[in-house]
């Protein structure tokens, strides 16, 4: 990547950091993406249960590998939504992690956007990502490359809805007006993703920290 563009990306991000931490949300920026998945993983105590929301950073960034190479070692407990067969014989594989999730000691996921003073934005098609974000886990881990920082909730809400769900929606080989168009449009569908539109503004004091937010100096996800 472009010195010049790791060095906006800088600006930006510890921008946002500074303006996450007024709202009580922890924050880091990580120019290297080394540095930040170590920051990451050092974040999930040993025998937790770990939730995931869908996100492509996480697997880019090879923290999915990891959580499941933790969880064969037994230092984890994994509930993943990707892969069936994952789960220890004594639970069940029925498909119901993204519910389990909700109760997980932790949380990871991505974000959609975040913006530079200091809040998530995220739009969702069943609230499995969203959900957890809100309440539930007592602690979320939020990783996010430096491309999705924005200037403010109705820019992250525009991005959303004209560069990442398109993209995700052919990800997820969903047939949607965005993904025939290009452009967001009058979704009928039932494998519409902007259900939910939801923008975590702060946190309140006694749930200071709860949710840990990692943005990395590269371009991740959609």
């Amino acid at each position: 990547m472009q010195t010049e563009k790791l060095s906006l990306y800088e600006k930006l991000a510890r921008t946002a950091v500074t303006n996450l931490e007024k709202n009580n949300f922890q924050a880091w920026y990580f120019a290297r993406r080394e540095d930040a998945v170590a920051h990451v993983t050092g974040l999930v105590p040993e025998g937790s249960t770990v939730g995931l929301g869908d996100s492509l950073t996480l697997v880019e960034l090879g923290i999915m590998d990891w959580l499941r190479q933790r969880h064969h070692e037994g230092y984890i407990r994994l509930l993943d939504r990707y892969r069936h067969g994952l789960e220890p014989e004594d639970t069940p594989d029925d498909g119901k992690n993204r519910f389990r999730a909700l109760t997980s000691d932790v949380f990871i996921t991505g974000t959609n956007a975040v913006t530079l003073d200091g809040k998530l934005v995220n739009i969702d098609g069943e609230g499995t990502r969203v959900a957890p974000l809100i309440f539930g886990p007592p602690k979320v881990i939020v990783v996010v490359g430096a491309n999705k920082i924005v200037k403010d909730a109705d820019d992250g809400v525009r991005r959303t809805k004209e560069v990442a769900a398109p993209l995700n929606a052919i990800r997820h080989g969903y047939r949607l007006p965005c993904t025939v168009t290009g452009q967001c449009g009058d979704c009928r569908s039932p494998d519409r993703i902007c259900t939910f539109t939801v923008i975590v503004e702060s946190l309140r004091p006694r749930h200071k920290g709860r949710v840990s937010v990692v943005i990395v100096g590269e371009e991740l996800g959609f």
